[in-house]
This record gives C-alpha cells, sequence and structure tokens, in this order.
C-alpha cells in the first residue's frame, strides 16, 4: 500500500473514509462475511476509490489493523503526555484505553481475527506496542521512577493485562468507570501482590 498513500488531502480524506468503512463492515460481519461493495458503500465512495488504494480485501484489513494501532497509541499518547511519572502514566494508560475500546469496540474483532486471517499483521500490531512500551519502561528505570528488571517480559505482562482489561471493561460490560478499574490496576502496579508489611 505504501506506493499507493495519497498525496493530497482529499486523497487522505477518502482513505480514512474508507477505513473508518472497513472497520464497521469487519468489526460487523467478520472478515470473510464482509465485502468490497460493503466497505464502499459504507464509505459513499465509489468502487474504483477503493482499488486506488488497495488491491484486495485482505490488504484493506491488514491496512485497517495497522491504522487500528495507530489509532490506539494515538489516543493514549495524548491523554498520558501530562504525567509526571511511569506509574502515573501507567494508570493514565489504562483508563484512556478501556475509554478508547468503549468507542471503538470492533477494534477487538478486527485484531483477534487478524490472528486467523493476517498473523503477521497481528503480530506486528502487538510487537510495535510492545517496542514503545520497552522503551518507555527503560527510562523510566534509568530516571529511577520503577524498579529494574526485565523490561521485554515487562512490556509483554503489561499489554496482556491490558488487553483483557479492555475486553472486561471495554466489550463485554461498562459496569465499572475506566478510571475506578484503572485505580484498581494502578494499586497492584505500584505495590504488587505481596502481602503489606504488618505495622508497628
Amino acid at each position: 500500500m505504501q506506493d499507493k498513500a495519497p498525496r493530497t488531502e482529499r486523497g487522505r480524506r477518502t482513505l480514512r473514509r474508507l477505513l473508518d468503512a472497513a472497520a464497521a463492515e469487519f468489526g460487523e460481519r467478520g472478515f470473510h462475511d464482509a465485502s468490497i461493495n460493503g466497505i464502499t458503500q459504507r464509505a459513499g465512495a465509489a468502487l474504483g476509490s477503493f482499488y486506488t488504494y488497495f488491491d484486495s480485501k485482505e490488504e484493506v484489513f491488514r491496512a485497517l489493523v495497522s491504522h487500528m494501532g495507530q489509532l490506539t497509541r494515538q489516543f493514549i499518547s495524548e491523554r498520558i503526555g501530562s504525567a509526571p511519572d511511569r506509574l502515573t502514566a501507567e494508570r493514565m494508560g489504562i483508563e484512556a484505553f478501556i475509554e478508547f475500546v468503549r468507542e471503538h469496540k470492533d477494534l477487538y474483532r478486527i485484531v483477534m481475527e487478524a490472528q486467523f486471517v493476517a498473523e503477521d499483521a497481528y503480530r506486528a500490531y502487538y510487537q510495535v506496542f510492545e517496542e514503545a512500551y520497552r522503551r518507555n519502561l527503560k527510562a523510566a528505570e534509568s530516571r529511577g521512577e520503577i524498579r529494574g528488571g526485565p523490561a521485554e517480559e515487562r512490556a509483554w505482562a503489561l499489554i496482556g493485562m491490558n488487553v483483557f482489561l479492555g475486553l472486561r471493561y471495554g466489550v463485554w460490560e461498562e459496569d465499572k468507570s475506566p478510571a475506578e478499574v484503572a485505580a484498581a490496576v494502578a494499586d497492584m502496579l505500584n505495590f504488587g501482590l505481596s502481602p503489606k508489611p504488618a505495622e508497628a
């Protein structure tokens, strides 16, 4: 798709409409039942516009997985920009992620289905998150904000935690506020699961 990247603002708007429409189409119908015609109808675009940017349904699906990752990271990055330290950023990030998922429930169906439709795109989606997480954890460690430890394993653990928090509190039910969930998880991140020492 790189050689088909839009060169004008009008083209960029058309591409965004197609990706938004693809998110709705794949999210509602799944990859196998979704259609290119369904995407273009949702986007209010001509069939030729689709083929200006994509060669197939699989190609737009792969592009959508990458696009959803970019949207997620951008949303969270904007929300945690004011965090004074890494632990606060984690709490704010969990809250932001749950809020994002509630607004983009199709994200889960699309990303989960990607492991069967386009495994390389599925892996890449999470590897980009892991690389950013690892960098942030190492930087926080160097600033003395968190205890030293293996950044890679910690990054994957945090990703896994967020994935299922988003599923439970963003997709399945919305019975708790994102702030409430984030506060509960932040307590575990800050203090671990070890019992608190007895007060003297």
